[in-house]
């Protein structure tokens, strides 16, 4: 049996760090994972280029049953922190927008880094293990698996949520949670595009791939982001975002008109241009193909604009300004980039991510209950948990 001090379960965005981060400490450390590749949800993130944090990272950023958890890893493992080790390898990155941070080449620029960091820590990583069983010793943590039996001090679980199964997704670190007696809060996917009912499907189909800005607001919270139209229902930025707020049944609405007073601009065309039709007056802020589906959706007369009435004008302003949309539901684990809920963080201590129940059991990264924005906040998550734990490991 082979005896390390720290064992990761995990060897994704939190698992390597966290393994990096205690080696650093001098503690002898295996992270094992059951894919043939490590860190494959980085690999994809940010279509290639990695998310790899948000300069506005916040506690307010983020979701979960206690809303004051993820505040003291924030703050001792900041954005700024992980900034200055990219900028310590060269990693030449950009801001997108709103403060999300992106590789100018790849992705695996992150993942190198990474391996960097655990190699000069002396960590040792084991690919395609299968997890057989863990056990609670007396001294730690004993580890039957398809590569052999390990025994360790301190065991971290850094296996993810549900989401994106075909890289390899799976309960393993809720199972752990509930043999040792920890609570794990139901799961659901977040950050996911919608899919919509039949009649409303086969309308917005044919606007696939045009995006519009707009205002997406559902209990109490609002993104002002794009909103994309897929051939299922409803992607982009603003949907993504507004989905980890959604519950099914909810209505979601949509401003799809964030920069616009409607009525002003309205009734400006009705006196400036008395015979130009409705659909000409939305061309002028919506692709064409937009401006006729909505005619169709909303059932607007295509009529010239003199012969709008007050009445007219104001049900145009309210379906542009509060369109009312119940989605059918969302695509679920397969395309969600996160999953929701997950151990309790009143399991947890916030300041070492060790499970008050079982010493020296540790959680990090997405399994456990706190999830981000779109936009860099899920990986600060990561490194910042990671970080956290390392230092008590």
């Amino acid at each position: 049996m082979k005896q390390f001090d720290v064992v990761v379960i995990g060897a994704g965005a939190a698992g390597l760090f966290c393994a990096a981060e205690a080696g650093k400490r001098g503690r002898k450390v295996l992270v094992l994972d059951h894919a043939k590749k490590i860190g494959r949800k980085i690999l994809m993130s940010g279509g290639g280029r990695c998310n790899f944090t948000n300069m506005y990272a916040s506690a307010e950023n983020y979701l979960c049953e206690n809303p004051h958890f993820c505040k003291s890893a924030l703050s001792r493992y900041t954005q700024w922190d992980f900034i200055g080790l990219v900028a310590e390898y060269g990693i030449p990155y950009h801001e997108k927008t709103l403060g999300q941070l992106f590789c100018d080449n790849s992705a695996s620029d992150i993942v190198d880094m990474l391996m960097k960091e655990c190699s000069k820590s002396g960590v040792t990583i084991t690919t395609r293990c299968e997890i057989g069983s863990v056990t609670k010793t007396d001294d730690g943590f004993a580890l039957a698996t398809s590569q052999g039996d390990y025994q360790c001090e301190s065991l971290v679980i850094a296996t993810g949520g549900l989401s994106l199964p075909k890289l390899g997704a799976t309960p393993f670190g809720y199972q752990i949670a509930e043999q040792f007696g920890l609570k794990v809060l139901p799961t659901r996917a977040g950050l996911v595009p919608f899919t919509l009912h039949e009649q409303e499907k086969t309308l917005l189909a044919q606007l696939s791939g045009i995006a519009i800005d707009t205002y997406a607001s559902c209990n109490d919270t609002t993104f002002k982001e794009a909103t994309l139209f897929t051939h299922r229902g409803l992607s982009g930025p603003a949907m993504l975002q507004i989905s980890s707020y959604w519950h099914p049944g909810d209505t979601l609405h949509l401003n799809a008109a964030p920069s616009l007073d409607v009525s002003e601009d309205l009734t400006e065309s009705q006196l400036k241009n008395p015979d130009s039709l409705l659909t000409t007056w939305l061309a002028k802020h919506y692709p064409k193909r937009v401006a006729s589906t909505l005619c169709e959706l909303h059932g607007w007369d295509n009529k010239p604009l003199k012969q709008l009435n007050t009445r007219d004008i104001d049900n145009i302003v309210d379906k542009l300004t509060d369109w009312q949309i119940k989605p059918n539901g969302t695509e679920g684990y397969r395309t969600a980039e996160v999953t929701l809920g997950g151990v309790d963080t009143d399991e947890l201590s916030s300041k070492t991510m060790m499970s008050k129940k079982v010493e020296q059991l540790f959680f990090i990264g997405e399994v456990v209950d706190v999830t981000g924005w779109l936009g860099g906040y899920n990986f600060q998550w990561a490194w910042s948990s990671g970080w956290a734990a390392a230092q008590y490991v």
